[in-house]
Protein backbone atom coordinates (compact mmCIF):
# COMPACT_ATOMS: atom_id res chain seq x y z
CA UNK A 1 0.00 0.00 0.00
CA UNK A 2 2.94 2.36 0.79
CA UNK A 3 4.24 1.85 -2.42
CA UNK A 4 0.67 2.65 -4.16
CA UNK A 5 0.40 5.83 -2.15
CA UNK A 6 3.50 7.15 -3.14
CA UNK A 7 2.80 6.25 -6.74
CA UNK A 8 -0.36 8.29 -6.74
CA UNK A 9 0.71 11.11 -5.32
CA UNK A 10 3.91 11.57 -7.64
CA UNK A 11 1.85 10.97 -10.14
CA UNK A 12 -1.10 13.68 -8.73
CA UNK A 13 2.00 16.00 -8.55
CA UNK A 14 3.33 15.61 -11.95
CA UNK A 15 -0.64 16.34 -13.45
CA UNK A 16 -0.84 19.43 -11.29
CA UNK A 17 2.21 20.81 -13.59
CA UNK A 18 0.51 20.17 -16.39
CA UNK A 19 -2.76 22.03 -15.18
CA UNK A 20 -3.66 24.97 -16.48
CA UNK A 21 -5.30 26.24 -12.89
CA UNK A 22 -1.71 26.60 -11.99
CA UNK A 23 -1.09 28.93 -13.81
CA UNK A 24 -2.32 32.20 -12.43
CA UNK A 25 -0.23 31.11 -9.71
CA UNK A 26 2.81 30.88 -11.40
CA UNK A 27 2.54 34.33 -12.87
CA UNK A 28 0.99 36.63 -10.64
CA UNK A 29 1.36 35.05 -7.15
CA UNK A 30 4.83 32.65 -6.82
CA UNK A 31 6.80 36.12 -6.10
CA UNK A 32 4.68 36.67 -3.19
CA UNK A 33 5.41 33.35 -1.53
CA UNK A 34 9.02 33.22 -2.94
CA UNK A 35 10.00 36.46 -1.41
CA UNK A 36 8.77 34.96 2.33
CA UNK A 37 11.59 32.20 2.26
CA UNK A 38 14.14 33.69 -0.01
CA UNK A 39 16.91 33.13 2.01
CA UNK A 40 15.54 32.66 5.28
CA UNK A 41 15.52 29.46 7.73
CA UNK A 42 12.14 28.05 7.86
CA UNK A 43 10.53 24.72 8.70
CA UNK A 44 8.00 22.51 7.21
CA UNK A 45 5.19 20.07 8.55
CA UNK A 46 4.51 17.28 7.04
CA UNK A 47 6.94 17.10 4.24
CA UNK A 48 8.61 17.13 2.30
CA UNK A 49 6.18 17.98 -0.20
CA UNK A 50 6.87 17.68 -4.18
CA UNK A 51 4.57 20.44 -4.68
CA UNK A 52 7.50 22.46 -3.26
CA UNK A 53 9.47 21.20 -5.75
CA UNK A 54 7.46 21.66 -9.17
CA UNK A 55 3.76 23.72 -8.91
CA UNK A 56 5.45 26.16 -6.22
CA UNK A 57 9.19 25.70 -6.31
CA UNK A 58 10.07 27.31 -2.60
CA UNK A 59 12.78 24.88 -2.05
CA UNK A 60 15.51 26.17 -4.03
CA UNK A 61 15.57 30.07 -2.63
CA UNK A 62 15.21 28.42 1.01
CA UNK A 63 18.72 28.83 3.23
CA UNK A 64 17.66 26.45 5.97
CA UNK A 65 14.43 24.05 5.96
CA UNK A 66 13.87 21.25 9.06
CA UNK A 67 11.31 18.95 8.94
CA UNK A 68 8.45 17.71 11.27
CA UNK A 69 6.52 14.24 11.34
CA UNK A 70 4.15 12.86 13.35
CA UNK A 71 6.10 9.14 13.24
CA UNK A 72 9.21 7.53 12.26
CA UNK A 73 7.18 5.73 9.85
CA UNK A 74 4.71 7.14 7.35
CA UNK A 75 2.70 5.99 4.87
CA UNK A 76 4.10 8.84 2.62
CA UNK A 77 7.87 8.62 3.44
CA UNK A 78 8.46 5.13 5.07
CA UNK A 79 10.99 4.88 7.72
CA UNK A 80 12.21 8.19 8.87
CA UNK A 81 14.81 8.96 12.39
CA UNK A 82 15.16 12.37 14.06
CA UNK A 83 18.50 14.24 13.57
CA UNK A 84 20.08 15.80 10.92
CA UNK A 85 17.53 13.64 8.34
CA UNK A 86 15.38 16.15 6.57
CA UNK A 87 16.12 15.52 2.77
CA UNK A 88 14.08 18.01 1.22
CA UNK A 89 16.15 18.86 -2.11
CA UNK A 90 18.84 18.29 -4.64
CA UNK A 91 21.48 17.01 -1.51
CA UNK A 92 19.95 19.83 1.15
CA UNK A 93 19.35 18.60 4.19
CA UNK A 94 17.95 20.00 7.51
CA UNK A 95 16.68 18.78 11.26
CA UNK A 96 14.25 15.97 11.39
CA UNK A 97 11.59 16.38 14.59
CA UNK A 98 9.23 13.50 15.20
CA UNK A 99 6.03 15.45 16.83
CA UNK A 100 2.91 16.15 16.59
CA UNK A 101 1.61 18.84 14.50
CA UNK A 102 -0.12 20.06 17.68
CA UNK A 103 2.34 19.84 19.64
CA UNK A 104 6.28 21.26 18.64
CA UNK A 105 7.42 21.54 22.21
CA UNK A 106 10.89 20.51 21.26
CA UNK A 107 11.37 24.14 18.89
CA UNK A 108 12.01 27.17 20.88
CA UNK A 109 9.38 29.90 20.68
CA UNK A 110 10.04 32.55 17.24
CA UNK A 111 12.58 30.04 16.08
CA UNK A 112 12.10 29.87 12.77
CA UNK A 113 11.71 32.63 9.64
CA UNK A 114 8.44 30.89 8.14
CA UNK A 115 6.95 27.88 8.08
CA UNK A 116 5.48 25.29 5.28
CA UNK A 117 3.01 22.80 5.05
CA UNK A 118 1.30 21.72 2.19
CA UNK A 119 -1.78 18.74 2.21
CA UNK A 120 -1.22 18.15 5.52
CA UNK A 121 -3.34 20.07 7.99
CA UNK A 122 -6.97 17.98 6.65
CA UNK A 123 -4.87 15.08 8.52
CA UNK A 124 -5.04 17.04 11.96
CA UNK A 125 -7.86 16.64 13.99
CA UNK A 126 -7.32 19.94 16.57
CA UNK A 127 -6.50 22.44 13.17
CA UNK A 128 -6.50 25.32 15.11
CA UNK A 129 -4.42 23.52 17.99
CA UNK A 130 -1.63 23.01 15.53
CA UNK A 131 -2.10 26.07 14.32
CA UNK A 132 -1.14 28.11 17.65
CA UNK A 133 1.68 26.08 18.06
CA UNK A 134 2.81 26.74 14.06
CA UNK A 135 2.36 30.04 14.81
CA UNK A 136 4.49 29.87 18.04
CA UNK A 137 7.47 29.13 16.42
CA UNK A 138 7.82 31.49 14.17
CA UNK A 139 9.05 35.19 14.48
CA UNK A 140 7.12 38.24 14.97
CA UNK A 141 6.48 38.94 11.31
CA UNK A 142 6.91 35.67 9.89
CA UNK A 143 5.84 34.04 7.01
CA UNK A 144 3.39 31.06 7.04
CA UNK A 145 3.08 29.42 3.37
CA UNK A 146 -0.29 26.83 3.97
CA UNK A 147 -1.88 24.21 0.91
CA UNK A 148 -4.53 22.36 1.55
CA UNK A 149 -6.34 20.11 -0.95
CA UNK A 150 -9.56 21.65 -2.82
CA UNK A 151 -12.28 18.68 -2.18
CA UNK A 152 -14.12 19.02 -5.90
CA UNK A 153 -11.03 17.31 -7.72
CA UNK A 154 -10.64 14.39 -4.92
CA UNK A 155 -12.31 11.96 -2.96
CA UNK A 156 -13.59 14.33 -0.44
CA UNK A 157 -16.32 15.88 -3.19
CA UNK A 158 -19.02 14.64 -1.88
CA UNK A 159 -18.82 15.83 1.89
CA UNK A 160 -19.69 18.93 3.18
CA UNK A 161 -17.30 21.56 4.09
CA UNK A 162 -16.75 22.27 7.77
CA UNK A 163 -17.66 25.34 9.85
CA UNK A 164 -15.46 26.91 11.45
CA UNK A 165 -17.47 26.76 14.70
CA UNK A 166 -16.37 23.36 14.91
CA UNK A 167 -13.15 23.89 14.14
CA UNK A 168 -13.68 25.93 17.25
CA UNK A 169 -15.13 23.53 19.38
CA UNK A 170 -12.17 20.88 18.54
CA UNK A 171 -9.95 23.46 19.91
CA UNK A 172 -11.51 24.30 22.91
CA UNK A 173 -12.57 20.76 23.82
CA UNK A 174 -8.93 19.96 23.30
CA UNK A 175 -9.79 17.28 20.58
CA UNK A 176 -6.99 14.96 20.77
CA UNK A 177 -5.42 12.75 17.57
CA UNK A 178 -7.49 10.11 17.85
CA UNK A 179 -10.49 11.37 17.73
CA UNK A 180 -12.56 9.80 15.16
CA UNK A 181 -15.98 12.05 15.41
CA UNK A 182 -16.04 12.29 11.54
CA UNK A 183 -15.78 8.79 10.85
CA UNK A 184 -19.16 8.08 9.92
CA UNK A 185 -19.27 10.68 7.25
CA UNK A 186 -16.37 9.78 5.85
CA UNK A 187 -17.13 6.12 5.50
CA UNK A 188 -20.18 6.97 3.88
CA UNK A 189 -19.08 9.91 1.68
CA UNK A 190 -15.50 9.31 0.43
CA UNK A 191 -15.61 8.62 -3.00
CA UNK A 192 -13.41 5.27 -3.29
CA UNK A 193 -12.96 5.10 -6.84
CA UNK A 194 -10.97 8.92 -6.37
CA UNK A 195 -8.67 6.78 -4.11
CA UNK A 196 -7.57 3.60 -5.13
CA UNK A 197 -5.05 2.79 -1.90
CA UNK A 198 -7.86 2.50 0.20
CA UNK A 199 -9.25 -0.36 -1.26
CA UNK A 200 -12.92 -1.79 -1.19
CA UNK A 201 -15.45 -0.34 1.71
CA UNK A 202 -14.12 -2.69 4.46
CA UNK A 203 -10.41 -2.09 4.02
CA UNK A 204 -10.73 1.25 4.10
CA UNK A 205 -12.76 1.34 7.39
CA UNK A 206 -10.10 -1.06 8.86
CA UNK A 207 -7.64 1.33 7.46
CA UNK A 208 -9.46 4.00 8.90
CA UNK A 209 -9.68 2.69 12.49
CA UNK A 210 -6.02 2.85 12.83
CA UNK A 211 -5.82 6.29 12.18
CA UNK A 212 -3.90 7.26 15.03
CA UNK A 213 -1.14 5.15 13.49
CA UNK A 214 -1.42 6.09 9.61
CA UNK A 215 -3.05 9.61 9.70
CA UNK A 216 -4.45 8.46 6.55
CA UNK A 217 -8.11 10.29 6.89
CA UNK A 218 -9.30 13.91 6.16
CA UNK A 219 -10.48 14.97 9.18
CA UNK A 220 -11.83 18.13 7.98
CA UNK A 221 -13.05 19.92 5.01
CA UNK A 222 -11.81 23.44 3.84
CA UNK A 223 -12.44 25.68 1.62
CA UNK A 224 -11.55 29.76 0.84
CA UNK A 225 -13.33 31.17 3.48
CA UNK A 226 -12.93 28.60 5.91
CA UNK A 227 -9.27 29.14 5.79
CA UNK A 228 -9.10 33.32 5.96
CA UNK A 229 -11.23 32.33 9.37
CA UNK A 230 -8.91 30.20 11.19
CA UNK A 231 -5.63 31.66 10.11
CA UNK A 232 -7.18 35.05 11.06
CA UNK A 233 -8.41 33.77 14.54
CA UNK A 234 -4.96 32.24 15.62
CA UNK A 235 -3.36 36.02 14.34
CA UNK A 236 -2.05 35.36 11.05
CA UNK A 237 -2.65 38.09 8.06
CA UNK A 238 -3.78 37.21 5.07
CA UNK A 239 -1.48 38.34 2.08
CA UNK A 240 -2.99 35.76 -0.66
CA UNK A 241 -5.12 32.65 -0.98
CA UNK A 242 -5.10 31.16 -4.62
CA UNK A 243 -7.41 28.66 -5.08
CA UNK A 244 -7.03 25.93 -8.10
CA UNK A 245 -9.18 23.02 -8.55
CA UNK A 246 -6.81 20.86 -6.72
CA UNK A 247 -5.68 23.02 -3.60
CA UNK A 248 -5.70 26.10 -1.99
CA UNK A 249 -2.80 28.17 -1.52
CA UNK A 250 -2.41 30.52 1.09
CA UNK A 251 0.07 32.58 2.08
CA UNK A 252 -0.09 34.78 5.66
CA UNK A 253 2.14 36.62 8.04
CA UNK A 254 2.39 36.20 11.90
CA UNK A 255 0.39 39.43 13.31
CA UNK A 256 1.55 40.83 16.90
CA UNK A 257 -1.67 39.24 18.45
CA UNK A 258 -1.20 37.30 21.43
CA UNK A 259 -3.51 34.89 20.23
CA UNK A 260 -5.75 31.86 21.42
CA UNK A 261 -3.92 29.63 24.04
CA UNK A 262 -0.82 31.52 24.32
CA UNK A 263 -1.67 33.49 27.20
Amino acid sequence: MRQQMKDLFAQSAADAINQFNYVRLRMFHRHKYRSVVADQYGIEVGGPSALFKTVLPLYRYIRDLDGVNFSNDTVWEGTITAGQNFHYCDGKSGRQYISEATDLREIATEQYDFLLSSNCLEHVANPIKALVEWKRVIKPGGGLVLVLPNKVSNFDHRRPTTKFAHLLEDFTNDIGEDDLTHLDEILALHDLQRDPPAGDLEHFRERSLRNVENRTLHHHVFDVELIKDALSYVGFDMLNVTPTSSDFFALARKNSSVGPGTG
